[in-house]
């Protein structure tokens, strides 16, 4: 026989371990955790209410920071933290390694509206969710993170939005002092997948100098007229691939920039953007290399611009391909940097203490454009556009909207927003190397005074030409 005090120690460290795992409350799809398993943590578990009231912001980072210890010292799998359906009002949180936040269908992270709500000593530290020095990060879930970006604007107007500025508090300057919605620094194995990322105050996901970056089936929402509510910047860093992405923003959509370090190996495909901006711009921040780009099967609806580099600080480009595209630009407001042009690659020192930098081996193929306006290649003296060529495309040249044609812009620096007599289907100027094959350029009767010459250069300027099966003429719509 077994005595009591035997059967209780027996009996007692069971009971415990029970009410340890009976303590946490599991979603429907969890198991009891085995060895290896991944740990799913609730931000309920941790006192978030969820009710968009009241903010959540210390019970979410104590759920990250209890992943990241789980994923630091039982080197083990990636741990989620999940947000069940409701609405969690946060300030910024920190996302620490190992640890994928679950914001799952009908939930939604709300970023605060206030200044309060962002400490950093530099608006470069305003995010609402923010991974830095991180690896094996992620978000995913299927539902929204949400900047509350109309709770930024001072005025709203149908051509730009006049936004708030937190410069008063000297952590920034002008009229761009508000804080980002999600971003990755320093970080490696970084995935961003399933989610919403809406109305942002300002730009809405940032990639700084990461990684191995996956980012795929996410759309990005920003207010069509807010400025600076740019989709996706691709900062400094390598080997990134975005894929199966809907964008609807106001301001640049995909943004490749190099500040301290090259950028290399990014690839995107499979994606959908409207923009009062760049639909892809590189750009304009360019101080370093842009190499090894990929950019194929993308439709571009509507937009002030579609593929554009900004070259505009002594950085050079080299090796990008733009492939399967179906474009539609037209004009908006003049306040927003661009006039329509479906491909606009520029290369000028932004002002006179910057350097000029060169563009090189340029491939356009497959593309079929409708647009008000059109292209414009504009190399400078020393950093010449080389090697660049135009192949199996369509270009059909109309007007919708009843903005003013005939002007150029060079926009930011350089020579600035100009006037321009001629409309043309391709304006080139400082280019050593333009290649055309099977290239049709159509243009519309609905007013032919819009338009003046198919291609327009100086020879002095302009070099190593060659068309084989380019056509150009009067667009004969079937009615």
């Amino acid at each position: 026989m077994v005595s009591p005090l035997l059967m209780r120690s027996i009996l007692f460290p069971l009971f415990l371990s029970l009410s340890v795992v009976q303590s946490r409350s599991y979603t429907s799809s969890e198991k009891i955790q085995l060895p290896g398993d991944s740990l799913v943590l609730s931000v309920t578990d941790f006192g978030a209410t969820g009710d968009g009231i009241h903010y959540d912001t210390s019970a979410i980072q104590s759920a990250i920071n209890a992943c990241n210890h789980h994923y630091t010292t039982s080197s083990s799998s990636i741990c989620r933290v999940t947000f069940p359906p409701g609405t969690y009002l946060t300030a910024k949180l920190h996302l620490r390694s190992g640890v994928h936040l679950d914001v799952t269908e009908n939930a939604v992270l709300l970023g605060g509206p206030r200044i309060a709500d962002y400490p950093g000593e530099t608006s470069s530290e305003w995010y609402v969710v923010v991974a830095k020095n991180a690896t094996d990060v992620g978000i995913t879930g299927g539902g929204a993170i949400d900047g509350q970006g109309s709770k930024f604007v001072v005025r709203f107007d149908e051509r730009k939005n006049v936004m708030v500025s937190w410069n008063q508090t000297g952590a920034c300057l002008g009229d761009e002092c508000r804080p980002r919605l999600v971003g990755f620094v320093d970080s490696t194995n970084v995935q961003i997948w399933n989610i919403t990322l809406r109305e942002p105050a300002y730009w809405c996901l940032h990639i700084v100098r990461c990684e191995n970056t996956t980012v795929h089936d996410v759309s990005i929402l920003g207010d069509f007229n807010t400025p600076n509510n740019d989709g996706i910047d691709i900062e400094d860093s390598n080997n990134t691939f975005i894929t199966r992405c809907h964008i609807d923003t106001g301001d640049d959509a995909i943004c490749p920039k190099t500040y301290v370090a090259p950028l290399y190996n990014l690839t995107v495909t499979d994606c959908w953007i409207r923009t009062k901006s760049s639909a892809i711009k590189l750009g304009s921040a360019s101080w370093f290399e842009f190499k090894g780009l990929v950019f194929d099967n993308i439709t571009i609806s509507e937009s002030h611009r579609g593929l554009g580099m900004q070259i505009r600080d002594g950085g050079n480009v080299n090796g990008i391909t733009f492939s399967n595209m179906n474009i539609s630009t037209r004009y908006y407001d003049p306040s927003w940097w661009g006039r329509a042009e479906p491909i606009y690659i520029t290369t000028c020192p932004r002002d006179s203490s910057s350097k000029e930098g060169s563009i090189s081996n340029i491939l356009f193929v497959n593309i079929t454009i409708v647009s008000e306006n059109g292209v414009f290649l504009s190399g400078s003296p020393n950093g010449l556009i080389t090697d660049i060529k135009f192949k199996n495309m369509n270009i059909t040249l109309r007007r919708w909207s009843n903005y003013t044609s005939g002007l150029v812009d060079y926009r930011p620096g350089c020579q600035g927003l100009m006037n321009h007599s001629a409309t043309a289907g391709i304006i080139m100027e400082h280019v050593n190397g333009f290649s055309v094959e099977n290239v049709d350029l159509k243009w519309s009767d609905d007013n032919l005074n819009h338009w003046n010459v198919p291609l327009e250069f100086r020879p002095s300027t302009v070099n190593n030409v060659s068309f084989a099966g380019f056509s150009s003429g009067l667009l004969h719509e079937i009615v």
